[in-house]
């Protein structure tokens, strides 16, 4: 049997959105002289979330959730348990989909942060 070629990186080629692994590191409040760590990361939790951020982690978790939603109808067509072939389309367009508004959002906050940045006080 043969397996999945592998990228540069370890990750199987045709792993998807769900072969990622999170590599950005936590971050965590700095720790005053005399402050515990523990103190200091409850000062962090305290902290408000933005909706704007909010926004973004929902979406990046729909575009997980679509791309999975995909490799499984891949995974059941492949193994003869899909009863209808459309839904393997339906869940691709949906994955596709999802993913196209996650880059146009972030391609317009961008834009918008760049005219902010270039506005004059």
């Amino acid at each position: 049997m043969s397996t999945p070629i592998e990228s540069i990186a370890g990750i199987p080629m045709n792993a998807g959105i769900t072969g990622i692994t999170n590599t950005i590191p936590k971050i965590t409040a700095p720790v005053k002289p005399g402050q515990e760590e523990e103190e200091a990361s409850l000062a962090l939790d305290e902290v408000k979330e933005s909706s704007f951020g909010s926004l973004f982690r929902d979406m990046i978790q729909d575009v997980k959730d679509t791309d999975a939603e995909f490799t499984q109808a891949q995974y059941l067509l492949a193994t003869g348990q899909l009863d209808n072939p459309a839904q393997l389309n339906l869940a691709g367009y949906k994955a596709e989909l999802s993913l196209s508004l996650l880059i146009e959002m972030r391609n317009r906050a961008l834009e918008a942060y760049n005219e902010l940045k270039s506005m004059n006080v």
